[in-house]
């Protein structure tokens, strides 16, 4: 793999042990806002023109949006595809794909990749930009990289020295304060026949940025999710709610889960790591979603580089889909309605620890240069084999400056199947609201009928 080593560093070339990694060299530091971003994205464009200088991100509404419209038009809808790969050329551009693309494209003839021009469309607050200066001379990574000291609301490690830094950029990534949204899942089986698994109301937030001036805590929550399930008849009136903190090690997950037959609120340790999501009808685990969530704690973390990639982006198609079947087709999401684009990515590989258990022993992720989000993964079993892959969709919510991935895919490229999770579309999309109160995330609030 070609990778571009523009930011890194000899240091960074390899994993740096011990107890704790220092905050970046402050030459590096002193480059923020200069040839790098205020992340720590290149600014510049790529040497063929094809990924555009980073001009302050998407922050217009297009003519079509109305205020308070929380279905968002897409503003480059007029576009057309530069560029289409498939089984018959993806050999030729496999360097600049995932090998789950890859694996996609020369198993199914249907599947193929629309590359449009690219926009470098993630835009933060400027608050949240000032945070991250300061998080690049001052935060630190504890414990091999498992946990965090002195971040402030914002990138954590913009000029990542580890692999873990570089995935806390994503665990901690800004999604507004809190938001809410109800979704379908779906699940698409061997033989191509898509079943609604799950339609639901999710109350996603994430209380460190409530208070942008605050040092995050070893225990603070920096995301909690709250779930209510309403279809199918199998799953109506089931609820769960998951709270992350910022040290793990100092505090796990906290889950519980509300199963009415049992008509109690009980606690529900398992739903983390490799623990198959119910939800996707074996095609992904806890910890696959949103590509990767929760510890960091059972692999070694490398920092592999950057590289341009064709990945899935600005996909406004897709996000505010209305029909889901239109979306589910055979083996495959359908091409017509994905967005590709050419972006730099960072490149992270984790593998399994050797006193660790988890049914994937290597896992590959690919985070946006722009705003740190895991757009894409591959995982492989213990043979070393392809098993699954992961793809996120990224939009920018312009109205409000928030950067937005919510749904997601898994493939199941053993089984067949697939899942694709956190369609906003046919339920009118995504809102952000101010935060709830401490009572409504406290688990007695699952056994009611939810927040309406």
């Amino acid at each position: 793999m070609k990778y571009l080593n523009s930011l890194l560093s000899a240091s960074l070339a390899v994993v740096i042990a011990g107890n704790a990694h220092a905050a970046a060299p402050a030459q590096d530091v002193a480059r923020l806002g200069k040839d790098l971003t205020m992340v720590g994205a290149d600014k510049a464009a790529s040497a063929d023109g094809a990924i555009p200088a980073y001009q302050g991100g998407l922050n217009t509404p297009p003519a079509s949006f109305k205020q308070g419209d929380t279905l968002r038009p897409d503003p480059f809808a007029s576009e057309k595809p530069l560029l289409v790969i498939d089984g018959k050329n993806v050999d030729q551009y496999k360097d600049s794909l995932t090998a789950t693309t890859v694996e996609l494209a020369k198993r199914f003839p249907s599947f193929h990749i629309d590359v449009y021009p690219s926009h470098r469309t993630a835009a933060l607050p400027k608050v949240l930009l000032d945070n991250t200066l300061k998080n690049a001379a001052n935060a630190k990574s504890l414990q091999d990289g498992m946990a965090i000291e002195n971040v402030l609301p914002g990138v954590p490690f913009p000029i990542p020295q580890s692999g873990a830094e570089a995935m806390w950029n994503h665990l901690l990534r800004y999604q507004g304060v809190a938001q809410k949204a109800k979704y379908d899942s779906w699940n698409v089986d061997s033989a191509g026949v898509a079943a609604l698994a799950t339609t639901g109301l999710a109350y996603n937030a994430y209380p460190i940025y409530e208070d942008l001036n605050k040092v995050i805590e070893p225990k603070d929550i920096y995301f909690q999710t709250k779930l209510y399930f309403e279809g199918p008849a199998r799953r109506a009136g089931e609820s769960m709610m998951l709270k992350d903190a910022a040290n793990p090690l100092v505090q796990e997950r906290r889950a519980w889960q509300y199963l009415p037959g049992q008509r109690r609120v009980k606690l529900a340790p398992n739903l983390a790591y490799d623990t198959p999501n119910p939800g996707t009808a074996g095609s992904g685990t806890f910890d696959d979603v949103y590509v990767f969530n929760g510890a960091l704690d059972r692999y070694d973390w490398q920092l592999l580089g950057k590289k341009e990639m064709y990945v899935p982006y600005n996909t406004y198609k897709l996000t505010y889909i209305h029909d889901p079947k239109s979306l589910t087709t055979p083996n495959h999401l359908s091409p017509d309605q994905v967005r590709w684009e050419k972006h730099r990515v960072w490149v992270v590989e984790g593998t399994l620890k050797g006193n660790a258990r988890h049914i994937y022993a290597k896992r590959r992720f690919y985070l946006d240069e722009d705003s740190w989000f895991a757009l894409a993964s591959d995982q492989y079993d213990a043979r070393g084999q392809l098993y699954r892959g992961s793809f996120s969709f990224f939009t920018q919510s312009y109205d409000v400056q928030i950067p937005n991935n919510n749904p997601h895919v898994v493939y199941d490229l053993v089984g067949g199947t697939y899942n694709v999770n956190g369609l906003i579309g046919p339920h009118g999309g995504i809102e952000y609201i101010a935060p709830l109160s401490k009572a409504q995330w406290s688990p007695e609030a699952l056994a009611g009928a939810g927040i309406r």
